[in-house]
């Protein structure tokens, strides 16, 4: 049954992921989900310790999530789902997916900054080329806008390889 739960953990993580790329939205229904399959795994496994444990750590995370998002840094969907990630990972895994996230966040952020400059790049030389006047605002608009991040992306990745991990590792 624990099984069960992991895999549809990681299908509801990469809808997570694919939606947070289209949109930039993490819905909160999907954040409870998530949340709801780490509590029955907590259950199922029933080990009231590390059930105390991965409460804790949730707990000081979301504390952590929420600062990030007071102060601007992160998204609130991003804040709720990092929460939910951890309580469906577990204590014991928690470093690794808290390192695999931040790995695989700034992976995205320099592919993206990378894809801005290109994009800027691009619309340069098409404007040295003989741009009308009429678009040279929106050049001028596209090349000072800044990306942001999907980084719901970043948290679904790292959710999938620690559950991946870790559950072929007990097998």
């Amino acid at each position: 049954m624990q099984m069960a739960v992991v895999v549809v953990g990681i299908c509801l993580l990469a809808v997570i992921a694919h939606g947070d790329m289209r949109t930039r939205r993490i819905p909160n229904v999907h954040s409870l989900a998530i949340a709801t399959l780490g509590l029955l795994r907590m259950i199922l496994v029933y080990d009231p310790v590390a059930a105390g444990h991965t409460l804790a750590a949730g707990a000081a995370i979301f504390t952590a999530a929420l600062l990030l998002f007071w102060y601007g840094a992160v998204g609130g969907g991003d804040a709720k789902l990092v929460t939910a990630t951890a309580l469906l990972i577990g204590y014991q895994d928690l470093f690794s997916f808290l390192f695999l996230m931040s790995a695989c966040g700034g992976a995205l952020a320099l592919a993206i900054l990378a894809r801005d400059r290109l994009r800027q790049r691009l619309q340069l030389s098409s404007q040295r080329v003989g741009t009308p006047p009429a678009t040279e605002l929106a050049v001028r608009t596209a090349t000072q806008s800044f990306s942001t991040v999907p980084y719901g992306v970043a948290i679904a990745a790292a959710g999938v390889v620690t559950l991946v991990l870790s559950t072929s590792l007990v097998r």
